[in-house]
């Protein structure tokens, strides 16, 4: 429109074009392989993290070691679901949330909650596993859960390691990395759905590998 209008020139509206072509093909792939270009360039972006995070901060006043036996990374509505469960059966839950909305709405609704990245090696070494006996992962991304059990494991964390997976490769490669269970959401809710309708005994989703039992 604008060439046809005479606002720009073919040499213009060339230029306008390339442009296009790169920035679109270059952010494609960006976000594609977002995670390992990050983990590439990460200490080059340090000089522009804030010295003082006073939000995030202030939303991790008050989180000490209460004798926590879970805590729970992922606030969504999966993470939320479970954390609810655990709290009826007794447990003492820590929520962990990268969504400073999310961890605002759990403090609110009155439980232990604290603005944290699992993908952070620095923050895991702040948080109490003296008494946790199992770390649990509802965030769905094998990249951050990866990053989570190679994490946990350099801290030195002896307990119990369960993570989410929305297929059974990537849950395979959790359990090789190390994580001691792994939830696979839709096959286990299947599984569920189907032994309510008809009655029959639990069973192991199909490719599922294990689920997650915090009491023990």
């Amino acid at each position: 429109m604008g060439l046809s209008l005479g606002h720009i020139d073919a040499d213009t509206m060339g230029l306008i074009t390339l442009v296009g072509l790169i920035t679109i093909s270059a952010s494609t792939y960006m976000i594609l392989y977002s995670h390992p270009l990050y983990e590439r360039i990460a200490h080059w972006l340090k000089v522009f993290e804030r010295k003082q995070a006073h939000r995030e901060e202030a939303l991790n006043q008050n989180v000490e070691n209460n004798g926590y036996d879970v805590i729970l990374f992922g606030l969504g509505r999966f993470g939320s679901g479970i954390a609810q469960e655990l709290r009826q059966r007794g447990h003492r839950v820590l929520g962990v949330d990268f969504d400073p909305d999310l961890v605002s709405r759990q403090k609110e609704s009155g439980y232990t909650v604290c603005y944290g990245d699992a993908e952070d090696p620095e923050f895991l070494g702040t948080l109490p596993f003296d008494q946790v006996r199992w770390v649990l992962s509802s965030v769905p991304e094998s990249a951050i859960n990866l990053a989570l059990v190679n994490g946990l494991r350099e801290q030195g964390f002896k307990g119990q390691v369960a993570v989410t997976a929305h297929s059974i490769r990537n849950a395979q490669q959790l359990k090789d990395a190390g994580a001691n269970q792994v939830l696979i959401p839709y096959a286990d809710a299947a599984v569920e759905a189907v032994n309510k309708l008809f009655g029959q005994d639990k069973q192991t989703a199909p490719g599922s590998i294990t689920a997650v039992k915090p009491e023990g």
